[in-house]
């Protein structure tokens, strides 16, 4: 039952109020899945998890919002969009248990980032190695393409986990424009240098920003969606390349 003393999950104010006074990422994550805060993606999740693909039909979907996953001391993050529709909105997990969760851990493995080149459950036994999988915004969207909107509502919550990464985070490989966009205004809320104009997103693209804790090297991949990996824009190739770099940056892996 819902403490009446505290903020309406509902409440579009919902994260705003509840992420920046988390402790710890498992207290942040505790309050992330009970979030409400934008209608539209609590409709879409929902209404995905009752309908079901006829080859999960058996599976009782997530339909929450989806935590990052990894460890708490991690020098390493990588950022994405949002869960997948039957992905992580149906496991729980980011990245997980979709054929774009299979491409990045195949190529996170391999950068010595990841204990199974692939994820397909919560209980499959995967573990990340000095890195987090962040998300700007932690509810499937429609067609992949949360609002304006969804992204500032949702953003509280990405600050404050970056926040507790604290002063072990070295780098960050951002998987496509929508992140990118999306942390440069949590870098410089947080007291990041982040420079003007601000540095635009390429894959490849490679910026060091200072911050209060010491420098971030923000690195650029293609995200893993199924149009770019299967156009060959971005291949396992490219993307383990791209991981090596940020491991070897951020002192993270294996």
């Amino acid at each position: 039952m819902h403490d009446p003393a505290a903020p309406d999950p509902n409440d579009r104010d919902y994260p705003a109020l509840m992420a920046p006074g988390a402790r710890d990422l498992d207290a942040l994550d505790a309050r992330l899945v009970d979030c409400r805060a934008c209608p539209r993606l609590v409709e879409w999740r929902e209404e995905v998890g009752r309908v079901r693909r006829a080859a999960f039909r058996d599976e009782t979907y997530w339909a929450r919002p989806v935590p990052g996953f990894g460890p708490a001391d991690a020098p390493l993050a990588v950022i994405g969009l949002a869960p997948a529709a039957h992905g992580g909105n149906r496991t729980g997990r980011l990245f997980t248990g979709d054929p774009t969760s299979d491409f990045l851990f195949a190529a996170l493995h391999a950068a010595g980032l990841a204990a199974l080149p692939h994820s397909r459950s919560r209980d499959d036994g995967q573990r990340l190695y000095g890195t987090r999988l962040v998300s700007p915004v932690h509810c499937v969207p429609p067609d992949n393409r949360p609002s304006p909107a969804e992204r500032d509502n949702c953003r509280p919550w990405m600050a404050r986990e970056l926040d507790l990464l604290g002063p072990a985070l070295r780098a960050a490989v951002v998987l496509g424009g929508f992140g990118w966009q999306a942390l440069m205004p949590v870098l410089t809320a947080a007291g990041y240098a982040v420079p003007r104009p601000r540095p635009v997103f390429g894959h490849g693209a490679h910026t060091r920003i200072e911050g209060p804790d010491g420098p971030l090297d923000l690195i650029g991949c293609y995200h893993p969606s199924p149009r770019n990996t299967s156009t060959k824009r971005l291949t396992p190739a490219m993307a383990t390349e791209v991981f090596r770099h940020a491991a070897r940056l951020a002192g993270a892996g294996r």
